[in-house]
């Protein structure tokens, strides 16, 4: 995809001029002039990820977003709050579906956003959680309700983006998780070979 979208830079290039512009698009009487946004990697005063208008609008609707669906209802009797998603989620189909929209929105946003590649694939891995346990009827429905992968998601990203060289910790925690993942492999490889060898001296 990088490749085609370079390709198609490059050929625009041969008959357009490019400069920056804050409005986007600009008609000089040289003829028409490509113009980019600024930036969303560029740092900004306090050493955080700047972003361009848009993204930040996309950002604030995705905070939203989370919060109605894993922080909008507060449990009668208790101060903890669960969201709409946890109840959609008692929907067959239906709930799958909108976790599986939901995070899809939040990874497109983040990878907009300009944070580094360990921070989206932890970001992943948060839905990928949620999906997984979330797949067993009514037990992952109140998983989602505790997991809250949403907010979890998206308070990930706003520290990321205001501080962008914590992201080591994003690194951090993947080695972790492939070395649990694989010490995991390991147990369920050699309790599969020893039921085997058993099944086998049984014969």
């Amino acid at each position: 995809m990088t490749l085609v979208i370079v390709a198609n830079a490059r050929a625009v290039g041969k008959n357009l001029s490019v400069r920056s512009h804050p409005r986007g698009f600009h008609v000089s009487d040289r003829g028409p002039t490509v113009t980019r946004p600024p930036t969303a990697r560029a740092p900004d005063a306090d050493g955080g990820i700047a972003l361009d208008a848009t993204t930040a609008a996309d950002l604030q609707r995705l905070r939203d977003v989370s919060h109605l669906l894993d922080d909008s209802i507060r449990v009668p009797g208790t101060t903890y709050r669960i969201g709409v998603e946890p109840v959609v989620g008692l929907l067959p189909v239906v709930g799958d579906a909108l976790g599986a929209a939901v995070a899809v929105y939040v990874l497109a946003i983040a990878a907009r956003t300009g944070v580094p590649r360990a921070t989206l694939a932890r970001i992943a891995v948060v839905f990928w959680i949620d999906a997984a346990v979330g797949a067993v009827p009514v037990a992952g429905d109140v998983f989602d309700a505790y997991w809250k992968a949403n907010l979890r998601a998206v308070r990930l990203l706003d520290t990321r983006l205001a501080d962008p060289a914590s992201a080591a910790a994003d690194r951090r925690y993947l080695w972790r998780l492939g070395v649990a993942a694989g010490f995991l492999g390991l147990i369920a490889a050699a309790a599969v070979g020893s039921l085997a060898w058993w099944l086998l001296g049984r014969v």
